[in-house]
C-alpha cells in the first residue's frame, strides 16, 4: 500500500517521465525538434494537470466525483495539447 506522500510524489514524477521522452528524442534523433519553449509549455500543461489531479484527490471525498473530475481534467489537457500540436479548432495558438 502506498502512503499519501508516495502517491503525491508519483503524481508529480509522471510529468517528468513524460517530458524525458521528447528530451531523449531531441538528443538522439534529428526527427524530434522541440525548442525550449516547447518544453516550457508542455511542462506547464503537465504540471498544472498533476497539481489539479492532486488537488481533486485530496479535497473531494466521493469516489465517483473524483473520477469524473479527473476525467474532465485529462480531457481538457488532451484538447489543449491537440490544439497546440495540430490546430483542431483553428485558434491562433495552433501555430499556423
Amino acid at each position: 500500500m502506498m502512503t499519501q506522500k508516495q502517491k503525491t510524489l508519483t503524481i508529480y514524477a509522471f510529468p517528468l517521465a513524460l517530458l524525458s521522452i521528447p528530451l531523449l528524442g531531441n538528443l538522439f534523433s534529428k526527427e524530434v525538434n522541440w525548442s525550449g519553449s516547447d518544453f516550457l509549455i508542455a511542462g506547464a500543461l503537465l504540471f498544472t494537470t498533476a497539481f489539479l489531479i492532486n488537488l481533486v484527490r485530496n479535497r473531494i471525498k466521493k469516489q465517483n466525483q473524483k473520477v469524473l473530475i479527473v476525467i474532465f481534467i485529462l480531457l481538457a489537457l488532451a484538447l489543449i495539447w491537440l490544439e497546440l500540436a495540430v490546430g483542431i479548432f483553428g485558434s491562433p495558438f495552433a501555430g499556423n
